[in-house]
This record gives C-alpha cells, sequence and structure tokens, in this order.
C-alpha cells in the first residue's frame, strides 16, 4: 500500500466500481478497442490524477476519453486533447516535455496536477449528475491533500461546476452571484483560491478554432502567474461533514 495520501488515493480510485453504468462502458470499450490500437491492452480501469503533490495550480477537467486515458491509464494521456493540455503545461513550464502518449514516457509535471470530475469513460463522454456527484470524493481527497495549491484551472463547464460543487461540499463560500463559466474570466475564491476557466480542448472545439492555442497558452500563463505567488493559508479539511437532517414540518404549522 502507499504510504502518501495522493498514493492511497490513487490506489481506491483504480478499485472503484460504484457506477455500473461506467463500469459496464470502461471495460466493453478496454475489451473491444479500436482498430488503431487492436494491439495495445486498455487500461480500462478508473484513472487517478496525475503530477506534482506539492503542485499550485490543478486542473480539472470532465473524464477519461475512452480510447485515451482509458487505455493508458493516465489523465489527458493518448489522445488529442492531451496533446493540446500538455503541450500548453510544456510552454507555460509546468510539463517537462510537450506530449504525453502513453504512461511511461517520461512526461513529469512541476508544480501541477490534472484531474477530473469523473474518473471513468463515459459513454458519449457524457457522466450523468448522480455519477459526477459519486465520485466527487476523490477530487475532495485530493483537495485536502494538495496543500499548496493557489490556482485552479477548469476546462469546460462540467468541470467549472463539478469543482464548485467540491467547494461547497467543504462549506467553502462560493462568491455571489455564483462564477460563471466563459473562457479566459477568472473569480478570487474564498480560500485563497482563484479559479480560471477555459473551454475543454475537445477536437470538437480545437477543430473548429473555438479554442486556439494563443487562448489556451493566455490561460495557463496567467496560471503560472498566480501560482507564482505565496501560497494561500489552507487549513488541512476534515473528513466529510454529514449535514443534520432537517426537523419535519408539523402539519399544523404555516407553510413558507
Amino acid at each position: 500500500m502507499a504510504s502518501d495520501p495522493l498514493g492511497r488515493l490513487a490506489e481506491r480510485v483504480v478499485r472503484c466500481r460504484l457506477c455500473p453504468r461506467l463500469v459496464a462502458h470502461r471495460q466493453r470499450v478496454a475489451r473491444e478497442k479500436v482498430a488503431r490500437f487492436r494491439r495495445e491492452t486498455y487500461w480500462g480501469r478508473p484513472v487517478p490524477g496525475f503530477g506534482d503533490p506539492r503542485a499550485r495550480l490543478l486542473v480539472v477537467g470532465l473524464a477519461p476519453a475512452g480510447h485515451g486515458a482509458n487505455r493508458t491509464g493516465r489523465m489527458f494521456t493518448g489522445d488529442e486533447s492531451g496533446n493540446w493540455l500538455y503541450a500548453a503545461l510544456h510552454r507555460a513550464g509546468f510539463a517537462n516535455q510537450p506530449r504525453s502518449v502513453h504512461r511511461d514516457d517520461g512526461l513529469a509535471l512541476k508544480g501541477a496536477w490534472v484531474t477530473a470530475v469523473a474518473r471513468c469513460a463515459p459513454p458519449a463522454n457524457r457522466p450523468t449528475p448522480h455519477e459526477i456527484a459519486t465520485c466527487r470524493r476523490y477530487l475532495l481527497t485530493e483537495l485536502a491533500s494538495l496543500r499548496r495549491l493557489r490556482a485552479v484551472v477548469v476546462l469546460g463547464k462540467v468541470a467549472h461546476d463539478g469543482f464548485l460543487a467540491a467547494e461547497r461540499a467543504w462549506d467553502h463560500a462560493v462568491p455571489r452571484p455564483v462564477p460563471r463559466f466563459a473562457h479566459g474570466v477568472e473569480y478570487a475564491l474564498a480560500d485563497g483560491l482563484v479559479l480560471l476557466c477555459s473551454y475543454h480542448p475537445s477536437q470538437q472545439n480545437t477543430f473548429t478554432g473555438k479554442l486556439t492555442r494563443p487562448m489556451l497558452d493566455a490561460v495557463f500563463t496567467r496560471a503560472r502567474a498566480v501560482a507564482a505567488g505565496s501560497p494561500p493559508s489552507r487549513t488541512p479539511r476534515p473528513a466529510r461533514r454529514r449535514r443534520p437532517r432537517r426537523s419535519r414540518r408539523r402539519r399544523d404549522s404555516p407553510r413558507r
């Protein structure tokens, strides 16, 4: 068993079978494969986060791709989205190389941690709200363990909403009005983090020009500047608290 919190978390993630629909899908994709990867052995399991345990930058994506991370076993590895992301991280000084092909390709991150709001490849790249909520426990553990975080880059609206839901789960105040997702915007959060928003580097966005390399570089250049600042004071986060149940309304009490 791993001795560090993030190592133990990775072992928990890999064993997870909490969402039957996702278990069935990820295993079917790993079994059926696609022609160009037919000689490879797919990972076919949940994918843990990846990076530097002393990270000041957290990158939050949607979920592993069926023939990307679900094949390679490392977040954003083995597909075009990952090529865009790690190239941008390399240009910003967070990665030692611009490409991520497989788990043993030598890629190392410095000052950054890459994760997602869902850890299994979902059908049509769309995890359900219930599946994202079920997977939130792992994101919460990462937030508890990554004590030096200064900046968070969310890739797409689902990642944006999922990260803010994790903040609320720890009773961290979310700004009012609630931060809205839009590419290039940023928000100061109550716990000392800066939230930066970017379109997801999916082929749908990059092929159509909705997201360009200069647009993505601008986000990570700003993340580099934020991460270079002094780390915020982040107190250890306790185990997830149970909220007290509300008492039932008496039948004769007036409705509000």
